[in-house]
């Protein structure tokens, strides 16, 4: 039986051109076990599902925003032809705080019964209230390697275009002490080669309410820094003349698997 977890990390973000502009924030996120959930509900006075508290997790944040999470990721795996994710399913989230949050994007890794990843779906969301998603299938891997691609459909940033594609890599590593790194990479490529480069990482702890109270104290507002951050650093390529883009009026569709 797998236990919910709280990773305490980091999020690096590079734009390489036409002007140079890099982050690096500390944060921490959530690595929920969906189908162990169904079974053994969190246990934590500091956190809640579906109710406010300090820290909250919600299904209406994720997926169609009425289904229950896991009800929606089988449903959306198997209309994909993708139906050996039978093991277990790990959402990465941001959590609520105080009520709020604006989820960059999140993960769910769709495992199979072995344990292998089979499917990792990449939720995205902008600042215009919209929500996509972006579902890779392992056995798309280039040459056999880690690395998946899907093609750039979603307006995220107007500072960029809604071109090129994105390159992702997904990496799990076991640390001296036993406990686990994640890691989560997204390159975004348009024709003239890599344009930004981001990641976000973090080392798991089983969920606890000392370890929420950690996160509450060491990063007491976070879900508001994301958002305050990201119009921040939207100043800055204005300030640095980085060329804005609208909002395109009808979005692309995204090519088949």
């Amino acid at each position: 039986m797998n236990t919910p977890e709280l990773c305490f990390g980091n999020v690096q973000h590079s734009r390489l051109r036409p002007a140079r502009n890099s982050f690096n924030y500390g944060v921490y996120f959530l690595r929920l076990p969906l189908r162990s959930m169904q079974e053994v509900p969190l246990k934590t006075g500091l956190l809640s599902h579906n109710r406010f508290n300090l820290l909250s997790f919600h299904g209406k944040d994720h997926g169609d925003g009425v289904s229950a999470p896991l009800l929606w990721i089988e449903k959306l795996l198997k209309s994909e032809g993708i139906h050996d994710a039978d093991g277990e399913i790990w959402l990465q989230t941001f959590p609520r705080v105080l009520g709020y949050v604006f989820n960059p994007v999140s993960f769910w890794f769709c495992h199979t019964q072995g344990g292998a990843l089979r499917a990792v779906l990449c939720e995205v969301s902008n600042t215009f209230g919209e929500r996509h998603c972006y579902l890779l299938d392992k056995s798309t891997a280039i040459n056999n390697s880690d690395e998946l691609v899907a093609r750039k459909v979603f307006h995220v940033s107007p500072f960029c275009e809604v071109t090129g594609s994105y390159r992702f890599q997904f990496k799990r590593t076991q640390q001296p002490d036993g406990s686990e790194r994640t890691l989560a990479r997204i390159d975004h490529h348009d024709a003239s080669g890599p344009l930004l480069l981001t990641n976000i990482s973090g080392v798991a702890h089983e969920l606890s309410d000392r370890i929420i109270a950690q996160a509450l104290l060491r990063y007491p507002f976070m879900t508001f820094a994301v958002i305050a951050r990201i119009h921040w650093q939207a100043l800055k390529l204005f300030f640095k003349r980085v060329p804005f883009f609208s909002k395109p009026a009808e979005p692309l569709k995204e090519s088949s698997k």
